[in-house]
């Protein structure tokens, strides 16, 4: 049993399990600011990420106030609807889905309509819901992660490993995320403003803020398989 801590009363295994098992991808934020202190305590913690021979492949970008604004009004003035987008940098999802994953998508997208009061149909209202990642779903400050072209497909792995360092050290912080790579693909109406060398793709953004806990969306909670479904235990 690992000793308590004197601040919370909690071992050091239960304070890093809260801080995994509370971390989800929260779709509401207020608009209590957060101060730049606190937004460096978080990347200063996830820069301690590993990555292969210590290369440290990621890139961030923190945007606010009217570079924020200014991001999301480039994308939905750009007449570009999300369906007809071009992966044209990398692509996140397979042309052709197949199962068992295909059910997980079709799971989790309904059950998040479903908690909104969107009806399979509305296409209308779910391209609005979906348009709301451009504005990092209201939080105070956004975050935009790129990596170089020329790097391959470890350093990518090496940039998840930060990403996910961000997103549990804002989860000790009373913070919470939303990773976006709804981002991804407008990468050419965001790189002028926030001046991204050409050898950089982006490659997601994630929101940061405090939880608006009165919105029906942050009331859904997507499920996880179970491990047999996914862990062989060799002997």
């Amino acid at each position: 049993m690992l000793a308590k801590t004197e601040s919370t009363g909690l071992t050091e295994q239960e304070i890093v399990d809260e801080a995994i098992l509370t971390r989800r991808s929260v779709r509401a934020f207020l608009p209590t600011p957060i101060e730049p202190s606190v937004i460096r305590d978080i990347l200063e913690v996830a820069r301690w990420a590993p990555s292969g021979t210590n290369m440290q492949p990621w890139r961030a970008y923190v945007v606010t106030g009217d570079i924020k604004d200014s991001i999301a009004d480039s994308i939905l003035n750009s007449g570009i609807r999300a369906e007809k987008i071009e992966w044209d940098e990398y692509k996140y999802y397979p042309d052709q889905f197949f199962e068992p994953y295909l059910t997980r998508r079709r799971t989790v997208g309904f059950a998040l309509y479903n908690s909104l009061g969107i009806g399979r149909r509305e296409v209308e209202r779910m391209r609005a819901q979906h348009d709301r990642n451009f504005v990092f779903f209201d939080a105070p400050v956004g975050l935009l992660f790129t990596i170089d072209r020329r790097l391959n497909t470890g350093s990518w792995m090496d940039l998840g490993m930060m990403l996910e360092n961000v997103m549990i050290a804002a989860r000790g912080r009373g913070l919470h995320t939303c990773p976006q790579a709804a981002f991804a693909p407008y990468h050419k109406q965001i790189r002028p403003i926030i001046g991204m060398a050409d050898e950089e793709i982006l490659v997601c953004g994630i929101a940061l803020g405090y939880e608006d806990t009165s919105k029906p969306e942050n009331q859904f909670r997507s499920e996880r398989a179970p491990l047999e479904e996914w862990v062989k235990f060799v002997e």
